[in-house]
């Protein structure tokens, strides 16, 4: 039997053991000697190695180095009648468990995983094509988990403990990361991570996936083109970030763009691209810079295009003044459950600056600044949709006015397997904009809303 196998299988009989509730079958199964060793040759490296696994100056290739170094020590130290072959399987194991992430490493490598939930040190969940499942790994203990933790968050210059308990943060390859430990999480350290495509999805990407039609992309990107501000609004996990993403490689080659984010995700191939980062508080609760002085901060700099990664509080009363005056074509999200919860959501949060505006005036604001808002759902099948896309037209009284250009059809219903087989489809309602676009030269594919009068053509992709 090999190694990993053996390991495996103490796991299972240990996770039996300590009494806790497993979706597998762990009866009758060994106990191995292996998981004690394993054990008593991390906590050794662990003692030994210190703060040296979290030093930023520590290259990786150093640090696996030094730690199969340290573990041969270890292992021929303990006396355990392991082969030469085992040893070095043993080492390689651990090695890779304490310089990687642990047992979640696996499903970051996978491809087909998309995100990676972990309730505590005996529950993994991940998420594949849109839907949960429960995985068969494990963390060793609590202790296990809270070190993967640090060592992702010490990556990026965070810090996570009893008076910080929760932190956002990103792995190399941009991932975003999420962790809560105690108090505030009760039953142990949760970990959550948004995995990110080590090649960005482009547009052709998302009209394979059923995201978006040719015809939402042609005006998604004329309306770029033209320097429309656009919010894509969305609940959570409906992929909002993919789609500013996608939606900002619109964005002219010439032009200066300024992104601006709580941890850096969205991945540009623009030359011209200045990326901003928002920082926590030090140890004495100082020196946190937020999106709102960021914001502040990149109108200074000569933005052609300002994008910020999502409007959560004050700083969409500076976005707003941004679009305002001469920062056309800006880009940005918002957690919202349709376009119109967009519009009251952005609203509240111009509240929260503390302005003491009235809220006519802000509506003004808002009808003037936004033009266009890109809704995004996760279906029941898994699947993520551009479900509508609506026209700010201005104002009617004191609400806000919205017009639907393409809106999805739910009407075919699924197929066999469950699969969502409705699309998007225009409403037949020609926007405003679009002879704004005319004006600019951008000339629009032919009935592209679903209205014969236009009749201008141009291949999409086309600049």
């Amino acid at each position: 039997m090999k190694l990993s196998e053996r390991l495996k299988l103490t796991e299972a009989a240990d996770f039996q053991a300590e009494g806790r509730t497993a979706s597998r079958t762990t009866s009758d199964l060994p106990m191995d000697p292996l998981a004690e060793v394993k054990h008593r040759a991390q906590e050794a490296l662990y003692a030994r190695l210190g703060t040296r696994l979290y030093d930023a100056t520590t290259t990786r290739k150093q640090l696996n180095t030094f730690v199969r170094e340290e573990l041969e020590r270890i292992v021929a130290a303990g006396g355990a009648p392991l082969s030469d072959d085992e040893r070095h399987q043993l080492v390689a194991a651990i090695s890779e468990d304490i310089t990687g992430y642990g047992p979640v490493q696996s499903y970051l490598d996978d491809p087909t995983v998309t995100e990676v939930m972990v309730n505590g040190e005996d529950s993994i969940f991940i998420e594949r094509d849109g839907l949960l499942e429960l995985t068969d790994t494990r963390f060793s203990s609590q202790d296990h988990l809270r070190r993967v933790i640090e060592r992702i968050v010490a990556n990026v210059g965070r810090r996570i403990d009893e008076s910080s308990p929760m932190v956002d943060a990103r792995l190399p390859d941009g991932s975003r990361v999420n962790a809560i430990i105690p108090p505030l999480a009760v039953d142990g350290a949760v970990l959550t991570i948004r995995k990110f495509s080590r090649d960005p999805y482009q547009v052709d990407n998302l009209i394979e996936f059923g995201t978006l039609t040719p015809q939402v992309a042609d005006l998604l990107q004329a309306c770029v083109e033209g320097r429309l501000n656009i919010l894509i609004s969305g609940g959570t996990g409906t992929g909002k970030t993919t789609m500013l993403n996608v939606v900002s490689s619109f964005i002219p080659e010439q032009h200066r763009i300024v992104t601006i984010e709580d941890s850096v995700e969205l991945q540009l191939h623009q030359r011209h691209v200045v990326r901003l980062e928002s920082r926590p508080p030090n140890l004495e609760g100082k020196g946190a810079i937020e999106i709102r002085d960021l914001v502040r901060n990149a109108l200074r700099m000569r933005p052609d295009r300002i994008v910020v990664g999502e409007v959560r509080g004050a700083e969409s009363l500076d976005m707003l003044q941004a679009m305002n005056t001469g920062h056309e074509g800006s880009l940005s999200t918002v957690h919202a459950n349709s376009p119109r919860d967009a519009v009251s959501r952005v609203e509240t949060m111009v509240l929260m600056a503390g302005m003491d505006l009235p809220v006519r005036a802000i509506r003004e604001q808002l009808s003037s600044a936004v033009h266009l808002i890109v809704h995004l759902d996760r279906l029941r099948d898994g699947s993520r949709r551009v479900t509508s896309i609506s026209e700010v037209v201005g104002m009617e009284g004191d609400v806000v006015t919205l017009q639907a250009i393409f809106e999805f059809d739910h009407s075919p219903g699924f197929d066999d397997n469950g699969k969502v087989l409705g699309t998007i489809r225009p409403t037949g309602i020609r926007p405003q904009f679009s002879d704004h676009l005319n004006e600019m030269g951008i000339e629009l594919p032919t009935g592209i809303f679903g209205t014969p009068e236009l009749s201008l053509a141009r291949p999409r992709g086309k600049k």
